[in-house]
């Protein structure tokens, strides 16, 4: 099956070898995306709130450059450096995401590029 690549300026460019999205038939494997902002590649400021909404936007932007939506996201996976925070990133996540919720992984990790606290990688199924 090929791989197509998804890319869109409303997010992020990659900092690395690697794609924004890849698309293989209806479905979708979305790159992590931490809080920078699209214009200024600058991370948000304002603790992780703020930094978890700033990466599902992006997370959106991508999304919707691969013909969908996070109504159409099955399976998210989140990166804490503080996995006391969760509670914070559940309200988030409670925001962007209707029922049904899609699978989700939470996992604690040492540290995060460019200094972020919250990364989300996400795998999108197309109707």
């Amino acid at each position: 099956m090929p791989r197509t690549p998804v890319s869109t300026g409303g997010a992020p460019a990659a900092i690395g070898p690697y794609s924004q999205a890849t698309r293989a038939g209806d479905t979708v494997f979305l790159s992590g995306q931490i809080a920078l902002h699209p214009d200024s590649g600058e991370l948000a400021e304002g603790g992780i709130r703020a930094q978890a909404r700033r990466a599902f936007a992006n997370l959106e932007a991508v999304c919707a450059a691969a013909g969908g939506s996070l109504d159409d996201v099955v399976r998210v996976g989140l990166y804490l450096t503080d996995l006391g925070e969760f509670s914070e990133v559940n309200a988030v996540m409670a925001e962007v995401f209707a029922e049904p919720y899609p699978a989700r992984s939470t996992i604690g990790v040492a540290a995060l590029p460019r200094g972020a606290v919250f990364e989300v990688d996400a795998v999108m199924v197309l109707r």
